[in-house]
Parts: C-alpha cells; structure tokens; sequence
C-alpha cells in the first residue's frame, strides 16, 4: 500500500489528496500531532464538505426567483439541461442555477438572463416557472425590413415574420420544442407619424429584446411628447437581472444588434457593439439577439 505525505499548509492543496488514488494512506503532520488517514476516506469527507456547502449557499439564497434573480454567478451548465435542472425549473425553486450561468449547446453559449420574468403576466396569465434565456452573442445578421420603414411597428416586420425564424430553429433543436414557453406578450403592431399606435396580445415564443429588458428603460424608443401618447403597453417593461448585474453583456463587441422598439417612421433601435445605445434604418442588417423561455410542462 502507497503512503502519501502531506506537509501542513496554510492553505490545503485539494487536488493533491483528491489525486491521489484511494488504496493510498496519507499521513497529514498538524498542530496535533501526525495522523494517519486513508485517502478514500478523505476524498469522501472533502466530498461531504463541499456538498453541505453547496446546500448551505443554496439556504442562505433561498430557493425561488426573487433571490436567485439577485445574484450573478457566469457558472458553465454543460452541453444539456439535466432532469434534476429540469425539476428545479418546474418547481419555480432554481435550486443550483443563476444568473449568468449557461449551456453550451450547438456552439452557443445560451445564458440565464431572468427566472420567472412573466409570471402572472399575459391576457392568459402565464402560470409555468420559467427560465428566460438570450445567447451571449448574435446569432446571424437580418434586416427588420427590406425597406427604411417601421410601418406595422414590429409585429409587422420581416423580421418578425421571417427573420426569427432561423432562430426559432436553432433554439428549439438546443432545447426541444416543447420546453420553449408559449406565453402571451403585448406587441406593437401599427405606426402613425413615426409613433407606435397600435398592439395587442399575441402567442409568444422567441422575440428581439426591448430597451427596457437591455437598459432598463427608453432610449432612443418613442416616448409622449405631451400631445401624442404611443402604444408602449408592454410587458417587457423592466431589465432583466443578467444586464443590471453585468452592464458589460449588454453589448456584443462583434457586431450591433437589433431592439424591437420603434423609434421613427424608419427607424428601430439597437445596442451598438461599442457599448452605447443607437436606432438604425430598417433595411440595414444587424445581429438577431432575440430572448427565450424555457420550462418544464
């Protein structure tokens, strides 16, 4: 049988005993003396140490959206959703899932941007613990439409009739078809004077983001000028958490990207790579960022 020494340190080398192979005794030299431990054993205290410290941080957090909502972690999720993932989305307890923390799944990087963002919302409430996601960069380029107009606002765009729908594709081959949320959303769908007049309710599944979910409020979007009073009856009223907690992943370095937000008679806003806000032509091509939900039925 190997025999391992292990000098004391100020602070313990975790992957020198975890290497080590089970069959070896470690001989460990502390303040009391020299003790004489199985690494098999060891390895399954250390275990145990950090699982009750996984259990204590999520206590400490507390299961549900309202606190897992508030804190950032950027942690790699693996290349699939787990059934146990799957249980916590269900149960609207988030347990070991934050934000920040992502799939890599076709080549994307798929980031948790909000947990229960639309709970309760909707003509038909939206009742389904949930998951909103947003890749971490764009996914391809599209024009909003193939002219310099916003007319039909953005319900009645090319982008929104079409252009999602390479995005639809891949979002569903990454997580399957039936784990994208349905849920009801208020979308623009008419323009007078460069103003959005119009919107209702519509079935909803993969959207652009608005200002308000990247910035957290209206930019360059059309606002009351005193006299004329847009239609901004929208759901997507507030930031999602990913962009409060990290500013920074507001925007995409390599290329500028498209909001749904109506800003003139040709113009929809954007988030510039260089990282401040902007509205560009209709015609002109930018990133399909769009944002998504995931659940469990």
């Amino acid at each position: 049988m190997s025999t391992i020494s292990i000098q004391t340190r100020k602070f313990a080398d975790l992957t020198e005993i975890t290497s080590a192979p089970d069959s070896a005794m470690l001989i460990i030299h502390d303040g009391n003396g020299v003790k004489k431990v199985s690494a098999k054993n060891l390895k399954a205290d250390i275990k145990a140490l950090i699982d009750t410290a996984q259990n204590t941080l999520n206590q400490i957090t507390f299961p549900g959206a309202g606190a897992h909502n508030g804190i950032f972690r950027g942690k790699s999720l693996g290349t699939s959703v787990t059934d146990a993932q799957w249980a916590e989305i269900k149960a609207g307890t988030f347990n070991d899932l934050y934000i920040g923390d992502y799939w890599t799944i076709g080549g994307v990087d798929w980031v948790i941007a909000a947990f229960d963002y639309y709970l309760g919302a909707g003509d038909t409430e939206c009742t389904a613990h949930h998951v909103v996601i947003v890749p971490r960069g764009v996914l391809y380029n599209a024009q909003m439409n193939s002219t310099n107009t916003t007319n039909g606002a953005y319900f009645g765009s090319a982008m929104y009739k079409t252009g999602l729908n390479s995005a639809k594709e891949t979002i569903n081959n990454a997580f399957g078809s039936s784990h994208i949320l349905n849920h009801r959303n208020c979308l623009q769908n008419a323009v007078s004077n460069g103003y959005p007049s119009g919107g209702t309710w519509y079935d909803s599944t993969v959207e652009l983001m608005t200002e308000e979910n990247v910035y957290g409020c209206k930019i360059f979007g059309a606002m009351a000028n005193g006299s004329t009073i847009p239609n901004n009856y929208a759901v997507d009223k507030s930031q999602f958490p990913l962009f409060r907690l990290r500013p920074d992943m507001q925007s995409v370095r390599a290329m500028w990207y498209w909001l749904r937000d109506v800003v003139s008679a040709a113009d929809f806003a954007g988030v510039y790579h260089l990282g401040n806000a902007a509205c560009y032509d209709a015609s002109y091509a930018g990133g399909v960022r769009p944002a998504f939900c995931i659940y469990q039925s």
